[in-house]
């Protein structure tokens, strides 16, 4: 087995942290002290139920995968080859259930969760 090989942030690496930080911070802070127009729960959760699909879609797969997923899925095919995408298959598959059951009944009672 070779050396292994420690790397450290540089000070370019620090810079692109901290913006990166301080941006996602900025738009956080922007929106708690704008006001913003969401009163309800309705509007806060559901966006009034005035939103088209792609948004609600984009909106429902970035909750579904973690930061974790994003960036460890690279170095899992990298380290143990494809056989990680059976999982991809099997989300995919195991998603469009459903979406074509439950997602509509939800969606004809009102409801914001299955918690309700």
């Amino acid at each position: 087995m070779g050396d292994a090989v420690q790397m450290h942030f540089g000070t370019v690496d620090y810079v692109i942290f901290v913006v990166l930080l301080v941006a996602s911070a900025g738009i956080g802070l922007f929106y708690a002290f704008s006001g913003g127009r969401q009163r309800t729960t309705q509007e806060f959760l559901l966006a009034d139920r005035s939103m088209r699909c792609l948004p609600v879609s984009l909106s429902l797969l970035a909750t579904f995968q973690s930061a974790v997923a994003i960036l460890g899925a690279p170095s899992e095919i990298y380290k143990h080859g494809t056989q990680y995408w059976f999982l991809g298959c099997s989300y995919f598959l195991g998603l469009l259930i459903p979406a074509h059951i439950f997602i509509p009944v939800f969606y004809r009672l009102r409801l914001s969760s299955a918690y309700q």
